[in-house]
């Protein structure tokens, strides 16, 4: 399934309504989460990382055919994402905010490509060890916080802007050259690309990733 821009904004309509729980991923910092899962250095089933969109239980779909629909449209940026970084001339960008003052916010994103890592920590080490090559990280570090909402790197609040301007600019390169990175130590089982679109039965997983039947789940909604 091509992606198309309608579907984005279905997508980004269905994470900000009630529909969704009230802490669950929203457009910007999912994108970054898909991104640092496509990139990883292991491949992670959706499976296990789609619960981790919704956070707080799962979303409250209305009936399987918009539990499919939804679910269709994340992989079908998933699988885009793939196809991009894939592509020698990448043409990938990230799906990040913009300020009033029309001013890109990337804060987010790097968030949700955080989130990702977390998953597979150890296996990060490589690159994170790599001299030669753990710059590739700057960019996305530089626009994070920690936990007690500091930032990363040290700076004025003027360097630190003008850091993080300059991180959100060269992103793009940056995650092609983690994907490049990865790519080259993988087995080649693990670069499939990954689909969601069958009919969902009562009695098989639901689509939200809850672990759960559908009926027992989404399906019961």
């Amino acid at each position: 399934m091509k992606l198309t821009r309608e579907m984005v904004n279905e997508l980004d309509e269905f994470l900000m309504s009630e529909e969704s729980p009230e802490d669950c991923m929203q457009l910007s910092d999912l994108d970054g989460f898909l991104t640092g899962i496509v990139v990883g250095p292991e491949l992670i089933m959706p499976s296990e990382w789609t619960p981790f969109i919704w956070k707080d239980g799962g979303p409250s779909f209305k009936d399987t055919e918009q539990a499919e629909r939804i679910m269709e449209i994340i992989m079908a940026r998933y699988n885009e994402i793939i196809s991009l970084l894939d592509d020698e001339a990448s043409s990938f960008e990230p799906i990040v905010y913009s300020g009033p003052d029309g001013n890109v916010i990337a804060a987010d994103w790097a968030e949700g490509f955080m989130d990702a890592f977390s998953f597979r920590v150890d296996a990060w080490e490589p690159l994170l060890n790599d001299h030669d090559k753990s710059y590739m990280m700057g960019p996305i570090m530089a626009l994070v916080h920690d936990r007690d909402g500091e930032a990363f790197i040290d700076g004025s609040p003027d360097e630190l802007m003008k850091i993080r301007e300059e991180s959100t600019e060269v992103l793009p390169h940056a995650i092609k050259e983690i994907h490049d990175f990865w790519k080259k130590r993988r087995s080649p089982s693990n670069d499939n690309v990954q689909t969601f679109g069958k009919k969902v039965g009562r009695n098989e997983p639901c689509p939200c990733g809850s672990g759960k039947k559908y009926k027992r789940c989404c399906g019961g909604n």
